[in-house]
């Protein structure tokens, strides 16, 4: 008999509660990462029963593709739509006012694209990627056009970071990004202001986007497990 993981189903739990706030007729943003994975499955589910119809996922990376063909999900791109009524996607970090450290999928860059288009992001995470200020457990990713990999680190330098090129697991150099860039994961002692620090990283030539998502969130659920017991609470 295979023991049951309390986090994994805490993670499934969460993805089921997101899940859930899919209405019919919705056009839904299927993010990144292992507990959104379960929130895809879950719309897939729901959508072959007949609890919901007429959904249209807006995939943010390769992952989000594959997963929603697997569970049925009709795909469209951002020039066949007007709208995105809500995303849902996973953190690295989120601070109190629900700002996050995303990108350890390196996928950030089409999730806050998609992200920010939605009427409502729904954040799903563990209650370990809580934390009182960004930057404090998560190094923070940027998006790089190659050729410009190493100015660009001169200049985070000069702001006060730390920053290494990402490698692969299991693949020779670096991590290639879906649009064919390389990630610099940035050590900063403290963010003190995510959104200045947002605008001035992006403003660096050659610089993509980054993973900080400032004043994008809507709601935030968070998985659980007290006494080893799964639960899901709102922030």
């Amino acid at each position: 008999m295979t023991a049951v993981d309390p986090v994994q189903v805490m993670k499934q739990e969460v993805g089921k509660a997101a899940a859930a706030l899919v209405k019919s007729d919705s056009i839904v943003g299927l993010g990144t990462g292992s507990t959104t994975a379960f929130a895809i499955q879950y719309i897939g589910e729901r959508l072959k029963s007949g609890e919901i119809s007429n959904i249209k996922g807006v995939p943010t990376s390769f992952q989000a593709i594959v997963l929603a063909r697997q569970y049925g999900i009709p795909l469209v791109s951002l020039d066949e739509i007007d709208r995105i009524d809500i995303a849902i996607d996973g953190a690295d970090e989120v601070d109190p006012q629900k700002n996050l450290i995303k990108g350890g999928g390196a996928a950030h860059t089409q999730e806050k694209i998609v992200d920010s288009l939605a009427s409502e992001f729904v954040v799903v995470v563990d209650s370990g990627k809580l934390v009182d200020r960004l930057g404090s457990t998560f190094l923070l990713p940027v998006e790089v056009i190659p050729m410009a990999v190493t100015p660009v680190m001169r200049a985070i330098e000069k702001l006060g970071g730390n920053p290494q090129l990402r490698m692969g697991v299991k693949k020779a150099g670096p991590v290639v990004t879906d649009q064919g860039n390389l990630v610099i994961d940035v050590k900063f002692d403290r963010i003190d202001n995510p959104a200045e620090l947002e605008k001035t990283l992006n403003n660096i030539p050659g610089v993509l986007e980054n993973g900080l998502f400032v004043g994008v969130t809507d709601r935030v659920l968070i998985g659980e497990v007290k006494d080893g017991q799964p639960s899901v609470r709102e922030m």
